[in-house]
Parts: structure tokens; C-alpha cells; sequence
């Protein structure tokens, strides 16, 4: 689980193809401080397994399903990524809970600079549409972010300077994709609203309810 706090801008180093999967090597001394092998790290907010570490950097390997499910199959060596180590119980959640699963991709449509931030217009995929609502959460390349406006298919986040600078989405271009988790929270009531459950008046397996 990750909070979608991106804690260093790292650098892919290296792409190795392999037979429906590709092996990466990315460069990040602080996420890869004390990781070792089974570990995960997000990267562009997918959470991948450390394979090796060495000298600053790791390798992970990506399956064919994540690289058609998100835009790491963009990657090449030189790119920039956003990395995030997992949270740890006990700490502070700064920004909400990201699993690292990728839902779907967008494109940055726009950018729109201003004199302290700057909004950025996203397309959102029809079938995320129902998930996004204004001033909720949404996280752009494993970035926490807030909804500013939420279209059917599109929608908004303000970037502040410290975003800009520490993020790859300070150098995203209009055409450029992006990975987009919504917030699982909602995925969850859908699912359970649709099988005709109320979350707030359902009862656990032992007949006691839990609206307490």
C-alpha cells in the first residue's frame, strides 16, 4: 500500500526485452536504501517487485499485462519516473490510500501555467468516469492528487511549484500518457451497492451488524 507521496524523481537506466515481459533498471538511492529482493516499489504509481539492488538502483521485472495496462511500455532508458516506497504501519498517511494498481492510462491535454501553480487537463477514460468527482482524490503517475473539475471525459489537478519540480508531471507534455489509479474506496461501495448491499447496515459472517 502507498500513499501516492512520490518520494524521489529516479531515472530508468535500462530496458531489457524479454519474451512477453521486459526487465527494467532504474536508478533511486533513497527508495532503494535498505530494499532487498521481494520488496515493492511504485513506479509511475505501479507497484513492482525488487528483484536485485545494487549501487543506488534496481531491477524489476514487468509482465506483458502491466506494460499493455499502463504506460510503462513507454519507458526507455533516460526516462524520468516518479518512485515511491511502501508505507509503513504506524506512519502518517499524506495522502490517501494508492495500492499501486494501475485502473487505465490518460493524456495530458493541457497545461495551464500560473503565477504560483499550475492546472493540468487530463482525458479520462469512460469507464473511470464514474469514479472521479470533484475535490476527491486521483493519482496521476503514483502522484496523490486532488480533482479540481471532473468532466465525463476529462478532468483537472492543480500542481503546486513543489509538485512541478519533484514529479515527472513538471515535465509532462500535452500528448504525453499517464497512469491513473482511482480511489479503491469507491470500487468497493460500487461493488457492494450493485449487489444490494448497504455498507452502512451490513452484518459480518457471525449475524451482528456493524453500524455501531
Amino acid at each position: 500500500m502507498f500513499t501516492g507521496i512520490v518520494e524521489e524523481l529516479g531515472e530508468v537506466t535500462a530496458v531489457e526485452q524479454l519474451s512477453e515481459a521486459s526487465r527494467f533498471r532504474l536508478r533511486g538511492p533513497v527508495v532503494t536504501d535498505g530494499a532487498k529482493h521481494g520488496d515493492s516499489i511504485a513506479v509511475n504509481g505501479v507497484c513492482l517487485t525488487v528483484v536485485e539492488t545494487a549501487d543506488g538502483e534496481f531491477t524489476a521485472d514487468v509482465m506483458q499485462e502491466t506494460l499493455t495496462r499502463s504506460s510503462l511500455g513507454a519507458l526507455h532508458a533516460g526516462s524520468r519516473v516518479n518512485l515511491e516506497r511502501p508505507m509503513a504501519l504506524g506512519g502518517r498517511l499524506g495522502g490517501h490510500l494508492v495500492q499501486g494498481h494501475v485502473d487505465g492510462t490518460g493524456e495530458i491535454l493541457s497545461r495551464t501555467p500560473s503565477e504560483h501553480w499550475e492546472i493540468v487537463k487530463v482525458a479520462l477514460p469512460e469507464h473511470l468516469s464514474r469514479y472521479v468527482v470533484e475535490k476527491g482524490s486521483i493519482t496521476v503517475d503514483g502522484v496523490s492528487l486532488t480533482v479540481v473539475e471532473a468532466a465525463a471525459d476529462y478532468f483537472t489537478i492543480s500542481l503546486i511549484p513543489t509538485t512541478l519540480a519533484l514529479t515527472t508531471l513538471g515535465i509532462k507534455q500535452p500528448g504525453d500518457p499517464v497512469n491513473l489509479e482511482v480511489d479503491v474506496l469507491a470500487k468497493y461501495v460500487e461493488r457492494l451497492l450493485a449487489a444490494g448491499v448497504n455498507p452502512l447496515t451490513a452484518t459480518s459472517d457471525d449475524g451482528k451488524g456493524t453500524d455501531r
